[in-house]
């Protein structure tokens, strides 16, 4: 099955299209500033073709347009016709309590979506645009959400209710929600593929670290705890996110200096974190490298960071009764071996031994042989799970169909 997969945001869209039998990717790319003058279209064919286009992409709709255009391009395209695209898959970031899988996307689904706008204002709002500018452009595809939040929604209510008045989660659906659930999903399931074990037996961290962060406790197949919140604020030490701090904090600093919700809203979202803290930059990259030429704050982001990550992974092993394997993924995850060494260092109590080689060579299993709990680096796939499940849903639709016939 062919299924193209969209990441709509406020400014732009990422795609891939992928032929699901094989699990490739044929094109992927990318529409940056939608909305804005010489928005710009990159896109890339699996045999190595790279084209950039710029133009006027005024909305979504024509940034579809533009991508269906340069995929049916004789130069640079990899399909003939639009009918060679059998499925849509959107990245959806917010379910709220409604979706524990990924869905067909009907009118009924669209107005949950609707309703979630409140909990995810920012990224609903764009993920509904796309699936409504294919709905005029490929009218009659069928399409299906998958959510970031999704594989977190069955957590027990003992790990997602907060400790405020019930009245105010029953009225504003206030809970942990948690995100990256794709990802955490994903490469749980890899590792248990690599480690030749059964998923449902297994007790996996996994640590999802980009410039958004987040963690999981997989316990048997099914995420029980997660560390980001009713927003993707909660948790870890991010690029630019504060992570975990004193509720009363944002109070006494609003308070202090005069700001307005929004105002603190931008405070803890974009000048926290890494380049809060560092005053460098929100790139773990740049970080480190300011930890080597002495800097001193560049030094506690990346202690700060580390450390967090360390409190959670004992925490989980602590929630689970146990762990039998600890995953790194993400930008930062699968690419900083200092992070991965920090993180597992002095960790022998719970059975963490990591093998400096191994992680340095970036090898898949990174612990020593005789470590009692798996280390894995695992890059994350959030497009090929996305278009799986979407041809999974519309192959099992196909069927339903046939046999009523």
């Amino acid at each position: 099955m062919k299924v193209l997969v969209l990441n709509c945001g406020s400014s732009s869209i990422k795609y891939q299209f992928f032929d699901t039998e094989e699990q490739v990717a044929l094109a992927k790319g990318v529409v940056e500033r939608i909305g804005m003058s010489s928005a710009i279209l990159s896109h890339s064919r699996h045999d190595g073709d790279n084209i950039k286009i710029v133009g006027e992409i005024l909305d979504h709709a024509i940034a579809i347009e533009y991508v269906l255009g340069v995929m049916l391009s004789k130069n640079h395209g990899v399909i003939d016709d639009k009918d060679e695209i059998d499925a849509i898959g959107h990245r959806v970031v917010h379910g709220g309590e409604t979706f524990s899988g990924s869905v067909l996307l009907t009118p009924e689904v669209m107005n949950v979506l609707q309703e979630n706008i409140e909990l995810a204002p920012l990224h609903n709002p764009p993920n509904i645009k796309g699936i409504q500018a294919v709905s005029r452009i490929l009218p009659g595809k069928p399409q299906c959400g998958v959510f970031d939040t999704s594989f977190h929604v069955k957590m027990p209510p003992k790990a997602y209710l907060y400790g405020i008045p019930f009245e105010l989660y029953k009225k504003y659906k206030i809970r942990r929600y948690g995100f990256h659930g794709t990802s955490h999903r994903f490469v749980s399931k890899v590792a248990a593929e690599k480690l030749g074990k059964k998923y449902e037996d297994l007790k996996i961290i996994t640590a999802h670290l980009g410039n958004g962060c987040s963690m999981a406790a997989i316990k048997n197949g099914l995420s029980i705890d997660t560390t980001m919140g009713f927003t993707p604020l909660e948790g870890l030490l991010m690029g630019t996110r504060s992570g975990d701090l004193d509720p009363m904090l944002i109070l006494y600093i609003m308070g202090k200096e005069g700001l307005s919700l929004s105002e603190a809203q931008t405070l803890l979202n974009k000048h926290s974190g890494l380049i809060g803290i560092s005053g460098e930059s929100s790139d773990m990259r740049e970080i480190q490298i300011a930890v080597r030429e002495g800097h001193k704050r560049a030094t506690y982001a990346f202690d700060i960071f580390n450390y967090k990550i360390k409190k959670y992974v004992g925490a989980y092993a602590a929630a689970m009764g146990g762990l039998d394997a600890l995953v790194f993924t993400g930008g930062i995850g699968e690419n900083s071996f200092e992070v991965r060494e920090e993180v597992c260092k002095d960790m022998g109590f719970l059975g963490i031994e990591l093998d400096d080689k191994r992680n340095i060579n970036k090898e898949e299993i990174i612990s020593t042989d005789s470590s009692k709990v798996s280390v894995l680096r695992i890059p994350t796939n959030e497009e090929l799970v996305i278009a799986l499940d979407t041809a999974d849903i519309v192959k099992s639709l196909q069927e339903e169909q046939a046999a009523i016939k």
